[in-house]
C-alpha cells in the first residue's frame, strides 16, 4: 500500500510538471558571421506533438542543407521531483554571401494542436579580412608574440562632451584574434572627479564577431559603468591595466620537434595591455540657476500627495513628494516644505527606487515628510518648487506641486505629551503615561542598632556576582571547545563537501549549462579552501591565499596551480572557441587540484 501511494505521488508530480511546462517555439542563429562562413539556423519547439512546419523565406544566405529534423527527450529525478523535457528541432545550414545586416522572420508550426510562430533573428554578415582570411586565428603558428593588432582592449565613452552631473556610459571591450585567451588580472581606474555606478551584466556574456579596421575580431564587453561628472573642466579617465595570457602553437627550430611533434610547440605568451587615457570635457551648468535649484540634471516630473486633510491635534500628517524620471536621481537634494509654525516637523524619509540605465538612473525618488499639528485651526501647507536642468532642451525648468489646506480639530492630550520617532515608522508615544511621580509621606525609619552589615542581603550581594562569574567562565570555555570542534569537523569534511559539489558541477557539465557550471566550480574551489583553512570565504582573496597555503606546508608549484584553476574558471566563460572543451578542461583541472591539495595541506 505504501509503495502504491509513493507511485501515485510521483505520477501526480510528473503530470503536474508536464502540464506546468509551457510549450515554446524559438529560433536561434549567431549574432554575427563572416562572408563565406557556414552556420546553423535552428527552430526548437518544446513538444513532440508537431505538424505543418513552415519555414520562412530566407534572403541574403545560401541554403546548403535543411530543414533536417530531430527529436530530443530527457527525464530527471532530483530529490523526488520528476522533470521531463521533450523537443523537436528543425535545422538549416546556411552560408553568408554578402556583407550587411539581415533579419530572418519567424517560422510557423502546429504544436499540441495550436498554431505557433517563432521569434525572428538578426544576423550581421561581416566582410572578410583585407587579406582574404576570416581572421579567427591571427598571429600564425610561427609567431612567438601577440601583436597589439591581434589583441587589445578599447575603452569607449558614449559621450566625450557633457554637462556637470550628466550621465554617460564607459565601456571596456576586449578585441582578440586569438581563440585561446586567459585574463589573469585587471586593474581599473578610480574615476576621480566622477560618481560611478557599474552596470550589472545580465545573462550570459558571449563573444561575438566585429569588423574593425579591415579585420575581424572576437569581441566581448568586459565591464560597463555609468559616470556622473562632479565638476566642470577637462577631466581624465586614467588607463586601465590588463594582464592576459595567450596559449598558441609556435614554430620550433628543433629538428626533433619537427619530426615528433609536427614542428610546433604550445607555449603561453603573457601580454600586458594598457588602455589609453581618455579626456572628458565637462561644461558647467549655465548661469541663471533658478531659486530652489536641486542639482538635478536629466528629465524629471514631480507629484505630491497627503494622507489626510482632516485631523486632530497631535495626529501625524504625512506629505509625500515623488520625483520621477531619468538622470542623477540619487544626487538630487530634497525639496523643502514650509510647514506652519504650529507644526512639529521631523526629518524626511527618502526612498530611492531606481534602476541603472545607459542614460543614468531611472525611476522614482520618494520623500515622505512627517509633521504633527499642536493646536487646532485651519492651515495651509504650501507646495514645493522643484528646479532642474533639462538635458534635452539645455535649459532650466521649474515644476510646482499643489498647495494643501488642512483642518485641525482639538484632540485629546496636551501638546507637550507627544513625541514621534519617525526613523522607526513614526511610532507615537504619550509621555504622561510613563512618568513616575514622587511619592510623599512614605518615609520608613529603621530602629537604632539595625545595620545592613551581616544580613542575608549583605552576603547575597557578594555571593551572587561570584556565582555569576564562575558560570560565565564555564559557559565560555564550553563554547570555545565547541567552536574548536566545529572548526575541526569543518576541516575534515572539506573534501567530502567539495566532492559532492563537483558531482553537481559534473551534472551541469553534461547538461551544457555553462553559467551554472562555472558558478558551481568557483563555489567549490573557494568553499573547499575556506573549509580547509577554516577561514570565511568573505575574508579570502587571491592575494592572501598564497600566504595561508604556504603557512600550511603547501609547495609553491601547487599554490600556483590552485590560483591558476581559479583564474581559468573565472575567465573560461568569456573565452572564444570550443565551449565544451573549455568546460571539460576546467572540470578536470579543478578535480585534480583539489585532490592534490587534500594530500598537501598540513594541520
Amino acid at each position: 500500500m505504501r509503495k502504491l501511494i509513493v507511485i501515485l505521488i510521483a505520477l501526480i508530480a510528473y503530470s503536474s510538471q508536464v502540464l506546468a511546462d509551457k510549450v515554446t517555439f524559438t529560433a536561434s542563429a549567431p549574432d554575427a558571421v563572416v562572408v563565406g562562413d557556414q552556420f546553423k539556423l535552428t527552430f526548437t519547439v518544446t513538444t513532440q506533438d508537431v505538424s505543418d512546419f513552415r519555414a520562412p523565406t530566407i534572403k541574403g544566405f545560401d541554403v546548403l542543407m535543411g530543414p533536417s529534423s530531430s527529436k530530443q527527450s530527457s527525464t530527471q529525478i532530483i530529490n523526488g521531483n520528476v522533470t521531463s523535457s521533450r523537443s523537436f528541432v528543425f535545422t538549416y545550414i546556411l552560408m553568408a554571401t554578402t556583407p550587411g545586416e539581415y533579419t530572418i522572420s519567424g517560422a510557423s508550426i502546429v504544436a499540441d494542436g495550436n498554431q505557433m510562430v517563432s521569434n525572428s533573428v538578426k544576423v550581421k554578415v561581416l566582410p572578410q579580412d583585407q587579406d582574404g582570411s576570416s581572421g579567427q586565428n591571427g598571429g600564425g603558428a610561427s609567431s612567438k608574440s601577440v601583436s597589439n593588432k591581434d589583441l587589445f582592449v578599447k575603452v569607449i565613452a558614449s559621450k566625450t562632451t557633457v554637462y556637470e552631473q550628466e550621465a554617460f556610459v564607459l565601456t571596456y571591450k576586449i578585441y582578440t584574434r586569438e581563440t585561446n585567451l586567459h585574463l589573469s588580472n585587471a586593474k581599473l581606474p578610480d574615476f576621480k572627479g566622477f560618481h560611478s555606478q557599474e552596470i550589472e551584466m545580465t545573462g550570459e556574456s558571449r563573444w561575438t564577431q566585429e569588423h574593425e579596421d579591415g579585420r575581424n575580431y572576437f569581441t566581448t564587453v568586459y565591464r560597463q559603468f555609468v559616470l556622473f561628472p562632479q565638476q566642470s573642466g577637462k577631466l581624465f579617465i586614467d588607463p586601465a591595466q590588463f594582464q592576459m595570457t595567450v596559449r598558441k602553437a609556435v614554430q620550433s627550430d628543433d629538428p626533433f620537434d619537427a619530426f615528433f611533434n609536427g614542428g610546433s610547440n604550445v607555449v603561453d605568451i603573457n601580454k600586458t595591455i594598457a588602455t589609453p587615457k581618455i579626456a572628458i570635457n565637462v561644461n558647467p551648468l549655465p548661469e541663471g540657476k533658478p531659486t530652489g535649484f536641486s542639482g538635478g540634471v536629466g528629465e524629471f516630473t514631480i507629484s505630491s500627495s497627503i494622507n489626510s486633510k482632516e485631523l486632530k491635534t497631535n495626529d501625524a500628517i504625512t506629505v509625500k513628494i515623488v520625483i520621477s524620471g531619468t538622470g542623477n536621481l540619487k544626487l538630487i537634494s530634497e525639496p523643502k516644505i514650509k510647514f506652519p509654525e504650529d507644526f512639529e516637523v521631523y526629518d524626511p524619509k527618502v526612498d530611492n527606487q531606481v534602476r541603472l540605465t545607459r542614460e543614468g538612473l531611472t525611476g522614482n525618488k520618494i520623500i515622505e515628510y512627517l509633521a504633527i499639528p499642536r493646536h487646532a485651526g485651519t492651515y495651509k501647507i504650501p507646495g514645493v518648487t522643484f528646479s532642474y536642468f533639462d538635458i534635452r532642451s539645455k535649459s532650466y525648468k521649474t515644476l510646482n506641486t499643489e498647495e494643501y489646506v488642512v483642518n485641525v480639530e482639538k484632540g485629546a492630550g496636551n501638546a507637550d505629551q507627544v513625541i514621534a520617532n519617525f526613523t522607526n515608522k513614526e511610532d507615537l508615544k504619550v509621555l504622561g503615561e510613563d512618568i513616575r511621580y514622587i511619592k510623599q509621606n512614605e518615609v520608613t525609619i529603621e530602629p537604632k542598632g539595625s545595620f545592613f552589615y551581616g544580613t542575608m542581603a549583605y552576603w547575597l550581594f557578594y555571593i551572587i556576582p561570584a556565582l555569576g562569574f564562575i558560570i560565565f567562565i564555564i559557559v565560555y570555555r564550553k563554547q570555545a571547545s565547541e567552536n574548536a570542534n566545529v572548526a575541526k569537523m569543518r576541516t575534515k569534511k572539506a573534501n567530502k563537501v567539495a566532492t559532492r559539489r563537483m558531482k553537481l558541477a559534473g551534472k551541469l557539465l553534461s547538461e551544457n549549462k555553462k553559467d551554472a557550471f562555472y558558478d558551481e566550480v568557483l563555489k567549490t574551489l573557494w568553499g573547499y579552501i575556506s573549509d580547509k583553512l577554516n577561514i570565511p570565504v568573505s575574508r579570502l582573496s587571491k592575494d592572501n591565499i598564497e600566504e595561508k597555503l604556504r603557512n600550511h606546508g603547501v609547495n609553491e608549484e601547487l599554490i600556483k596551480e590552485f590560483l591558476n584553476a581559479l583564474n581559468e574558471c573565472e575567465f573560461a566563460r568569456f573565452a572564444p572557441g570550443d565551449e565544451n572543451q573549455a568546460m571539460d578542461k576546467v572540470y578536470s583541472s579543478s578535480v585534480e587540484v583539489i585532490s592534490k591539495m587534500e594530500n598537501s595541506i598540513k594541520h
